[in-house]
């Protein structure tokens, strides 16, 4: 059910944009007005939420390690997955960002059976999810820059580049962009394996389901509107340049598919700081990977520490309440009669 409540809230979405923006004749609020506040909404909450974040004290090290940790000279340290100064601790950042490397490790439970078939649980390498994830984000990455053209005018080499190389397939009119299938590919795994898979689908919410789905719902209009309907790029870009340069123009000649595009992701960028998306910029502040894991080699002391609250150790606290401890038949160190 959580799952079907997503997908009607995602069909309702492309309802309102194709009467607003078809029946309704409101292409300008659907062009300009709903995709600017929601620019508005990701750039604050986004902001706020990072900001937020950032202000959390971590009075020590909690650093997640995959490896050795950094002890006796003859003992190999592995340095990236259990870093112990600031350079190593980079290395592992960018590892983790770019290539998901702490999920490349991830194993699933299998049943096996010995020789005399007798049941052995065991763990077995699981690739899929990460090879899931990997087509997906650098799907939307390069759908996310490519799109970049549509926003600038001249369009730079690089972005032109990147559009020359995403279709050099050349496959169909228009050619079919290999992020478009990397993205779809991704996104259907994903969302399969919430379906298919038991535990995962007991433990999933509907603000899991809902991203999938809002985002499937744009990569699909997206595609429709470049192999279906093949809408007009130079009135689009004219539409997206009037919001840009803030020289709003009424939208004409524009297939309604581009505002139910439109207005997918205005609903994106709006619900992205209050849902589990934020991960984009919590990863860079999470102290279980952002953190060299140094407790070993460095003494922390909590900063706000009152320096006029001396120690009082477990002997000290023990001699206080000896007797009432005694009394209560809690365990001691020593008994009245010793400490007497």
């Amino acid at each position: 059910m959580k799952a079907i409540f997503s997908l009607i809230l995602v069909l309702a979405l492309v309802v309102i944009a194709t009467v607003g923006a078809g029946a309704a004749k409101m292409q300008t609020i659907f062009a300009y007005c709903i995709p600017g506040t929601a620019f508005i909404i990701f750039l604050v909450g986004f902001a706020c939420k990072i900001i937020s974040w950032a202000k959390r004290p971590v009075p020590f090290r909690i650093p997640t390690t995959g490896g050795q940790q950094m002890t006796l000279d003859w003992i190999p340290q592995n340095k990236w997955d259990n870093p112990t100064t600031g350079p190593q601790t980079v290395i592992r950042m960018v590892l983790e960002v770019l290539t998901f490397r702490s999920l490349f490790r991830n194993t699933k439970v299998v049943l096996k059976h010995d020789d005399g078939k007798n049941p052995i649980v065991g763990y077995v390498s699981a690739k899929w999810l990460w090879l899931f994830a990997i087509m997906f984000h650098y799907g939307f990455l390069i759908v996310i820059i490519r799109h970049m053209r549509l926003f600038m005018q001249p369009v730079p080499a690089p972005i032109a580049f990147l559009d020359w190389s995403d279709s050099i397939l050349q496959i169909l009119t228009p050619s079919i962009y290999i992020s478009d299938l990397l993205i779809l590919g991704g996104l259907t795994m994903l969302l399969a394996r919430r379906f298919v898979d038991a535990k995962v689908r007991f433990i999933s919410l509907m603000n899991d389901y809902f991203p999938l789905f809002l985002i499937l719902g744009i990569a699909l209009s997206g595609v429709y509107m470049r192999y279906i309907a093949k809408v007009d790029i130079m009135s689009i870009k004219d539409v997206v340049m009037g919001l840009v340069t803030f020289n709003f123009k009424v939208p004409a000649g524009v297939d309604p598919s581009f505002f139910v595009h439109v207005f997918l992701v205005s609903t994106l960028l709006a619900y992205f700081p209050f849902s589990k998306l934020m991960h984009m910029g919590g990863v860079f502040l999470s102290p279980t990977r952002n953190m060299p894991n140094d407790t070993r080699i460095n003494h922390y002391e909590n900063p706000w520490n009152d320096p006029n609250v001396k120690p009082h150790s477990y002997e000290a606290y023990e001699d206080d309440f000896r007797e009432p401890m005694f009394e209560a038949g809690l365990p001691l160190e020593k008994n009245p009669e010793e400490a007497a």
